[in-house]
């Protein structure tokens, strides 16, 4: 909850003094890259299928995404790859303190611990740079904000990490850039927001393959290789 909520909230919102919205959105897209890298890294290993249909979600959300970049980019994208770094780093750690958990554990008993992580970092940070005038004046700011906190980040969270718990690491980073094209879809549909549809279109079948490829080809090399560990040990 620090990583995956607090500290890449702090860097993802500092990174909007450097950057446009388009830009911070773009460069948002290289999450399924930490992913593969931190979960292998947490197992000891290395798996260049998991990387490579990360790479090829990455290059379908650049597609939809890329809008060009300002002459403060440099600091800008270190700064939300920051986020990006710490957003991986609580979704792949959560999913593998669950993998270690009894199979049967209700995992919405101990998703509270997950929310004081985030409160540990937040808290501190409101209290050391927040500006009290700029808290909600109105009914309709503070259900916006309610909505956010309980239903966007609280259930959201809860219902995206029992998620990763229940896929590979390639289709969870890949799942990272699956909501680009989601994203626009809810933009149009309840906002009429204008898209660019061959982009959308041509991303999103690029992501979708990255996926297919992941459940499919990549799934049955993965377990090969276990297979063969597994029989080098004997």
């Amino acid at each position: 909850g620090a990583f995956q909520l607090g500290l890449m909230y702090c860097f993802y919102y500092q990174s909007f003094l450097y950057l446009s919205v388009p830009e911070v959105l773009l460069f948002t897209i290289f999450t399924p890259i930490y992913v593969t890298l931190i979960y292998d890294a947490l197992n000891r290993q290395f798996s260049p299928w998991y990387l490579l249909t990360a790479a090829i979600a990455v290059l379908g959300a650049a597609i939809i995404k890329f809008e060009g970049i300002n002459q403060n980019f440099i600091l800008g994208f270190c700064i939300v790859q920051g986020a990006n770094l710490c957003f991986a780093i609580g979704q792949v750690g959560y999913k593998k303190i669950i993998e270690k958990e009894p199979q049967d554990l209700p995992q919405h008993t101990v998703f509270g611990w997950f929310y004081l992580g985030a409160i540990a970092v937040a808290l501190p940070m409101y209290l050391l740079f927040g500006n009290s005038s700029k808290l909600p004046t109105s009914h309709l700011q503070w259900g916006i904000l309610v909505y956010l906190g309980t239903v966007a980040s609280g259930l959201g969270y809860f219902i995206w990490n029992k998620g990763a718990t229940m896929v590979n690491a390639g289709a969870l980073a890949i799942m990272n850039n699956a909501l680009v094209p989601a994203g626009l879809i809810v933009n149009i549909v309840i906002w009429n927001r204008d898209v660019d549809y061959p982009r959308l279109i041509v991303g999103g079948i690029i992501i979708m393959a990255s996926l297919w490829l992941n459940e499919t080809w990549v799934k049955r090399k993965v377990a090969i290789n276990q297979m063969i560990k597994g029989a080098e040990k004997l």
